[in-house]
């Protein structure tokens, strides 16, 4: 069973007037088979986490530690962070015009598995979970994200994630901007994967709606670059109900 401890996390971003503290202390632990939904308003530094943990040059992590299997992946490159088994699904996926998924991912996946795919294994295996996906083969040669829905982009990032078989997979608010169909296919192919990989997995979300189709086993509110409370399912439907309001200010509490 594999682990992914994030300890008294402090970040910054990285602006043109200088740099900006978002995260102010997160304790965190995922381990292998677990759902952890992250929840919280607009501005409270979930995005921010994401991309902490995946080292994006915006942010510069100025103390704390984030293990994987006991490594700190802090000290790791953005590709060895890959290889060790962590990946990204963004927010708003960027695209990669003149290079084809198909290329890019045969690469990704070259990278992540130390050697090259089988052409005919890897053709089978796109075949199989772009039929997962509801994508069209079309969408193969066509440039990285160039052109696509913001549907037909989730729907990318979560293909990526099918072939690079991550020990952890932190979805970056993969139901914005999806429909009711986009949301139920894209949620069951998070579910399929889960289901047959020993994967650990952190959804960050505003709403609950997703978490109707991907059942969390932890359910964490983020207010104020922290984690606020804890609890199951039922936090996530109390937060239906009564909203962020009471935890922003706990949060504000908690900073004085």
């Amino acid at each position: 069973m594999s682990s992914l401890e994030i300890k008294d996390l402090h970040a910054d971003v990285v602006t043109d007037e200088g740099s900006k503290e978002i995260l102010k202390g997160v304790n965190l632990t995922i381990r292998s088979g677990e759902t952890h939904a992250i929840m919280g308003p607009n501005g409270s530094g979930k995005s921010t986490l994401s991309y902490a943990i995946a080292g994006h040059p915006k942010y510069e992590v100025t103390s704390g530690e984030v293990l994987l299997d006991g490594e700190n992946v802090l000290e790791m490159s953005v590709d060895e962070r890959a290889r060790a088994g962590l990946f990204l699904a963004m927010q708003y996926p960027v695209e990669v015009p003149g290079v084809s998924m198909s290329n890019f991912l045969r690469s990704a996946a070259t990278a992540v598995r130390g050697e090259a795919p089988k052409i005919r294994h890897w053709v089978k295996e796109v075949k199989e979970e772009m039929g997962k996906l509801d994508i069209s083969a079309e969408f193969a040669e066509r440039s990285v994200n160039e052109g696509f829905s913001g549907g037909e982009k989730k729907r990318h990032e979560i293909l990526q994630m099918a072939l690079l078989k991550p020990k952890f997979a932190v979805l970056d608010e993969t139901d914005s901007g999806l429909d009711v169909d986009a949301l139920r296919v894209v949620s069951e192919a998070v579910n399929e994967y889960k289901a047959n990989n020993e994967v650990g997995v952190m959804l960050i979300t505003h709403y609950t709606r997703i978490l109707k189709h991907i059942h969390p086993d932890f359910v964490h509110v983020f207010a104020g670059g922290r984690i606020v409370e804890s609890g199951g399912k039922e936090l996530a439907d109390q937060l239906e109900e009564s909203g962020y309001v009471g935890y922003i200010g706990k949060a504000e509490a908690a900073a004085v």
